[in-house]
């Protein structure tokens, strides 16, 4: 399987084979998780430097972790192995780091950059699975993959405008949740989707605290219910997705995500007072535009190899 359609699909437990067609069903809960996922961005920069960015991504998790309860009983009787453990535990690590990255970035950049530059973590996922997996980069999807390149050249514009440290750290977030995506492909193959998640968010949440601890300030009331909406609108997200995917192919839900730029451009200027830069519109248009490309031409491959059989049981 692609690599980049397993990053949206496989790690929350769904498959595009067996999506219904259900075309508007699925852009529908698409635009919902567009709009989660936008709440939690706007929330963190509300939030800015009151709580640190690694103290903020621990509670997010900490609160998180009630959402977790149904899973404790797949985790326990999946009987992991010392090297699924190490694997794991090299996921949640690099997990962790990126969103510590993550959270920091959303303090210091407009909400458009940050949303439009997250785009490039499929492209990350196609370049590792080709160097670490040996998944195949034929002409046209390396093509696809240059011009997402270009498309994050063009929202930095260096030498043109003042690359923020902001920027790098999302750079480095995108290429940091690649390695942690590669690393749930090899473990989602062995163990259920549900252990994956769980075991993700635990592993992140003890990761975190050292990190937590060395900057941690004391949060209030306010604080803390502002990070539990956080935790709610990104499990809400994840939630919305995993329907947007079952209930239609990426080649429908996939240029939906478009939107989430657009919500992102609307919430920073009008809430945040950000300044629209076309230039960054343009970027993001470019890496999403690469992606969807991507996304179809595997959809189309796999039409032409596999015969169509409608609502076919796995």
């Amino acid at each position: 399987m692609d690599a980049i359609r397993w990053v949206q699909n496989r790690h929350m437990g769904t498959s595009v084979d067996n999506s219904s067609n259900r075309p508007v069903a699925g852009v529908i809960w698409m635009l919902v998780t567009g709009l989660n996922f936008v709440a939690v961005t706007a929330i963190v920069k509300y939030l800015g430097d009151d709580i640190p960015p690694a103290q903020s991504a621990f509670l997010r998790y900490v609160l998180g972790l009630v959402f977790l309860l149904p899973m404790i009983r797949s985790i326990r009787s999946a009987h992991l192995t010392k090297r699924q453990l190490g694997l794991f535990t090299l996921r949640g690590l690099t997990h962790a780091m990126a969103v510590i990255l993550w959270f920091f970035a959303m303090t210091r950049i407009p909400l458009a950059d940050l949303t439009a530059m997250n785009y490039l973590n499929p492209v990350y996922v196609t370049i590792l699975a080709a160097i670490v997996l040996g998944e195949g980069l034929p002409p046209r999807r390396l093509a696809a993959v240059i011009v997402a390149l270009l498309g994050a050249l063009v929202i930095l514009r260096p030498g043109m405008r003042a690359i923020e440290p902001g920027h790098i750290a999302m750079l480095g977030t995108a290429a940091l949740f690649a390695v942690g995506y590669l690393t749930a492909k090899i473990l989602s193959t062995e163990v259920p989707a549900s252990v994956v998640v769980g075991m993700l968010n635990i592993i992140v949440t003890i990761a975190l605290l050292p990190f937590a601890l060395a900057v941690w300030v004391t949060p209030d009331l306010t604080d803390l219910m502002w990070l539990f909406l956080v935790a709610c609108f990104a499990t809400a997200g994840h939630f919305s997705m995993t329907f947007a995917f079952a209930a239609a192919p990426l080649t429908v839900t996939q240029p939906v995500t478009f939107l989430q730029l657009v919500w992102a451009v609307l919430l920073g200027a009008i809430v945040f007072g950000e300044p629209i830069d076309a230039m960054v519109i343009v970027g993001g248009t470019m890496i999403l535009a690469a992606v969807s490309f991507i996304t179809w031409r595997e959809a189309l491959a796999r039409r032409q190899i596999t015969p169509a059989v409608p609502d076919t049981k796995v």
